[in-house]
């Protein structure tokens, strides 16, 4: 078993039962338990600003799929709620990312762990450290510390 943290976003369609939905998806993928998962919070966008708000959550899978064949079965999911990757940083029904898959780092055309991005990210950070508090980011450091790092972005916990 491998543990692997998965990040949860959404800021259409319902944002919240798009999440809730994502959640009950994941606790079925085949090898694949949810170990915890964080509160929900209410997110500023990042990059692409002229959207609504995002709902963000992080899981906590154990799983015996591969790395490939999580982030396959991840894609899965974003697919059957409509996901649309229009241009990078758009607005979506549901997004899924691959944050960190035990201590693995993997460089390949089709995934990137940890995510290259998840250590300038609070709404990653923050559900993250909630949930596995000693979360180091290989390559990077401390969660927590790189959390501290990202002051000014506009996160909020709702439930």
């Amino acid at each position: 078993m491998t543990t692997a943290y998965v990040g949860i976003g959404s800021n259409l369609d319902e944002p919240l039962d798009q999440v809730n939905r994502a959640l009950a998806e994941l606790a079925g993928l085949p090898g694949t338990t949810v170990a915890r998962t964080s509160s929900l919070y209410r997110t500023t966008p990042v990059g692409y600003s002229a959207q609504p708000d995002f709902i963000n959550a992080v899981a906590a899978l154990e799983t015996t799929l591969a790395a490939s064949a999580l982030l396959a079965a991840l894609q899965g999911i974003e697919a059957r709620h409509q996901r649309v990757r229009s241009f990078p940083n758009a607005p979506r029904t549901l997004d899924l990312d691959l944050l960190l898959y035990g201590d693995a780092v993997i460089a390949t055309r089709a995934l990137t762990v940890p995510h290259p991005r998840m250590h300038q990210r609070a709404f990653v950070l923050a559900p993250l450290v909630e949930i596995a508090p000693d979360a180091v980011i290989p390559g990077i450091g401390s969660a927590r510390d790189q959390l501290s790092q990202c002051g000014g972005q506009s996160i909020e916990r709702i439930s």
